[in-house]
């Protein structure tokens, strides 16, 4: 099954991706389900799975939240409460496994995206070794060479800002049915294998752009 395990959604400041848009491009892509991993929020996860039910579809989705730790960004798949910001990344993963949540590590050496860098000595159960938002590849080569050398799996994901780029990665998922449950365990148990390609140079350069304004207003008005 193809799973792209990190979009983002109107519940991350800088994303627009509305629930339904997500969902319908998810479908166009062939993807079987996907994760909504939402900065420091697990409600965008939340209602676009309560959305997918109400449709009716055949396509999963996972609830999540990329939490901000001390030292970069962690996801945690399948929570559906919220972990404080801004702990130890030990003790943010000490409070998704209390929630129940499968922990991977996104971007590790990507530092315009708050990659936590080292992630040797975690308890964590996968690496992103292919963010397809990465501009210059070599990020994901380095992720790719950690986690193959530490033996942990390694995952894929579009870290979708807007929804046509949803599945423009993914993640190649062995499970035995196509459940958040069964997903989530095969992650833990290694059944996976990354895919997919680059976002268009043009996207990520017009995303960048986007973010620079968004934090000069920020700084010279105070607001978001």
């Amino acid at each position: 099954m193809k799973f792209d395990l990190h979009v983002h959604s109107e519940h991350s400041k800088d994303s627009n991706s509305r629930h339904r848009d997500i969902i319908d491009f998810a479908r166009k892509r062939g993807l079987d389900g996907f994760a909504i991993c939402d900065h420091d929020t697990v409600e965008g996860g939340l209602v676009c799975a309560e959305r997918a039910l109400e449709l009716g579809l055949e396509i999963t989705v996972i609830p999540g939240v990329e939490v901000s730790s001390s030292k970069g960004h962690i996801l945690v798949l399948g929570v559906r409460e919220n972990i404080e910001p801004l702990l130890s990344p030990e003790e943010t993963i000490r409070q998704a496994r209390k929630l129940g949540g499968t922990v991977i590590i996104p971007h590790p050496f990507k530092r315009s995206s708050h990659g936590i860098g080292s992630f040797e000595g975690l308890d964590i159960d996968a690496v992103e070794v292919f963010n397809s938002r990465c501009l210059f590849n070599s990020a994901n080569r380095k992720a790719l060479a950690e986690a193959k050398r530490l033996g942990i799996p390694g995952v894929a994901g579009s870290d979708s800002h807007i929804p046509e780029m949803v599945g423009q990665a993914y993640t190649e998922v062995d499970a035995s049915e196509n459940t958040v449950e069964a997903v989530l365990r095969a992650i833990r148990e290694g059944k996976v294998a990354p895919a997919g390609k680059n976002t268009p140079t043009p996207v990520i350069l017009k995303q960048m752009s986007g973010s620079a304004k968004r934090k000069m207003r920020k700084r010279i008005f105070g607001g978001s």
